[in-house]
């Protein structure tokens, strides 16, 4: 993973999980060839550990392989919520989560 290539490490998207993709906005360029081109998604990886499922791959330069940045996104059904975590030096560190019910009781308001 190299600094160089990003404006800020880790930078905080709130609740912005991204399960692919990457954010151009922290891409600062290749520190290796020194081009600002397209960032391409490597080594893509898949694991379900217990009931958590687990993505990773590499961004990588498309001009010379350099890597980037290492991604990671998780995915699991704790209680009645999905929670979503992503953590990247590109992309950013960000977790979430969204009630499975109709009704997510952490919004609903009291009576008296």
């Amino acid at each position: 993973m190299c600094n160089g290539c990003v404006h800020k490490e880790y930078p905080d998207r709130g609740n912005t999980c991204l399960e692919n993709g990457s954010y151009l906005m922290n891409y600062l360029g290749c520190a290796n060839c020194h081009h600002r081109d397209f960032v391409l998604i490597s080594n893509k990886a898949t694991e379900d550990d217990d009931g958590e499922e687990i993505v990773t791959y590499d961004h990588v330069c498309k001009n010379c392989d350099h890597v980037i940045a290492r991604h990671e996104y998780t995915f699991s059904v704790v209680d009645e919520y999905q929670e979503y975590t992503m953590l990247c030096m590109l992309c950013g560190k960000a977790e979430d989560a969204i009630s499975v019910l109709p009704d997510d009781p952490r919004q609903s308001a009291p009576l008296f």
